[in-house]
């Protein structure tokens, strides 16, 4: 037998100790070579001892050599969240720069105020700001935090972010189960307005000082507040909404959706009748009626705040919906018992798919399945359906197999128009595919 002329593989303890003496700290050291942003605690190796939560650490990875830097929290989910990777060094002025490179994208390269006042300006690790999104709402920025490191900077970001967006105010969220494993204060600032550097303060939530966590998270500034509106309205495509901070699901609109509100127009012929499942404040309703002059527009929901919402959408476009407070399956169910079918059917649900676990994803996968079966029963034959899901474990691929499915249970047949997704302000990292979570098919239905 012929000698292997492959090297013999060297172990850990064959390979000599690290240097650690020269390296920059506060540092931490990866135990694998990665590229990705997230770095979960099993990828994580030693971190220099002077490191504090929150702290902007340089980056090493298993064989000593520099790979970027990102924010550092010890307690969190995601200890390290890698903002940036790279041989050359980075400090604070990488957050100026990547916050700048964000708002120039959307403002100067996609030009979008000559379409909207409302889009995302920053997607969190889509601009390399991991932890942080924030939407933008007329001359207000909505403000989404996940991580300890964002918190204790996002004071000193928002004057500049106001001069470059040419806002105002902000609001600034921050999930009270987050805030409580990031070690976020969220009595001083959580779902809160803030303008300039002040952040307004309310007490009703996380002020327990019983709270084991609460005495090492870091205070933060509360001068110079002012409020900022509950409620604001914003164009879209020529198109009038008014967004409602205190009652909206996340950040009150889904700017996500832009564009295939938008598209929904030329799939629409004069006077057809069209269903909007999970309607939510009326965006793909509001499109099909006045950008696509449909006759009957049906829009159902559950959430009866979103649906009131809708109403006072439909009001500021001085245009005739038919609003139906109700479940989607139930309706559904009901409609197919009745006969009835539509030119256009658009279902856009809420997420159904909350953990890998076997059992809920497979729960989530099948109500996916089960409520396509039932929306595509109400499509005329050559009718066109429009469908999403913004449940980021489940792929593409495997959406459009559950929606195949559920007409084929059926004796149905798709055809496949179009697959999109978000509009692009809602930019994805080659190195963090897996925050592509929205997904549209189009297809006619036969």
């Amino acid at each position: 037998m012929p000698p292997d002329p492959r090297p013999p593989k060297s172990s850990a303890a064959d390979r000599p100790p690290v240097d650690r003496s020269g390296w920059l700290r506060p540092w931490a050291q990866l135990k694998y070579f990665t590229f990705q942003p997230a770095i979960f605690p099993r990828l994580l190796g030693q971190v220099s001892p002077e490191a504090r939560p929150g702290d902007l650490v340089h980056v090493y990875d298993k064989n000593g050599e520099l790979a970027g830097g990102g924010l550092y929290n010890p307690r969190a989910k995601i200890p390290l969240r890698v903002v940036c990777h790279g041989a050359e060094p980075i400090d604070e002025s990488y957050f100026e720069a990547a916050l700048l490179r964000a708002v120039d994208l959307r403002r100067r390269i996609l030009q979008l105020d000559a379409v909207t006042d409302a889009y995302r300006l920053v997607n969190s690790d889509g601009d390399g700001l991991s932890g942080l999104t924030i939407d933008r709402y007329g001359d207000t920025l909505l403000c989404e935090v996940y991580s300890l490191g964002i918190a204790q900077r996002l004071p000193r970001w928002l004057p500049l972010l106001h001069e470059l967006a040419g806002t105002k105010f902000a609001r600034v969220q921050v999930d009270h189960d987050v805030a409580s494993v990031e070690g976020i204060k969220t009595g001083r600032w959580g779902e809160l307005a803030v303008s300039g550097v002040g952040l307004a303060r309310r007490a009703d939530r996380d002020d327990d000082p019983a709270n084991p966590a609460a005495s090492s998270r870091q205070p933060y500034p509360s001068e110079g507040i002012s409020e900022a509106p509950a409620k604001v309205k914003i164009r879209e495509h020529g198109i009038r909404y008014e967004v409602d901070f205190t009652e909206g699901h996340k950040t009150g609109f889904f700017c996500d959706q832009r564009e295939n509100r938008r598209a929904l127009a030329k799939f629409i012929t004069a006077g057809a009748r069209v269903l909007d499942l999970c309607c939510y404040t009326g965006g793909f309703s509001l499109n099909a009626k006045i950008a696509g002059n449909a006759g009957e527009v049906t829009s159902v929901d559950l959430d009866e705040a979103a649906i009131a919402q809708a109403r006072r959408n439909a009001n500021l476009n001085q245009v005739r919906l038919q609003f139906v407070h109700a479940d989607a399956f139930a309706y559904a169910r009901q409609m197919q018992q009745n006969g009835e079918k539509g030119d256009v059917v658009v279902l856009d649900p809420p997420k159904f798919i909350f953990t890998r676990d076997d059992h809920g994803n497979w729960e989530g996968r099948q109500k996916y399945e089960d409520l396509n079966l039932l929306a595509i029963s109400l499509v005329k034959p050559g009718g066109v359906f429009v469908t999403c899901s913004c449940s980021g474990l489940l792929s593409l691929e495997d959406f459009e197999a559950h929606v195949i499915k559920a007409a084929h249970r059926q004796n149905r047949r798709l055809q496949f128009l179009e697959r999109t997704g978000p509009g692009a302000d809602h930019p994805v990292y080659s190195n963090c595919l897996e925050s592509r979570y929205l997904k549209v098919l189009w297809a006619r239905v036969a």
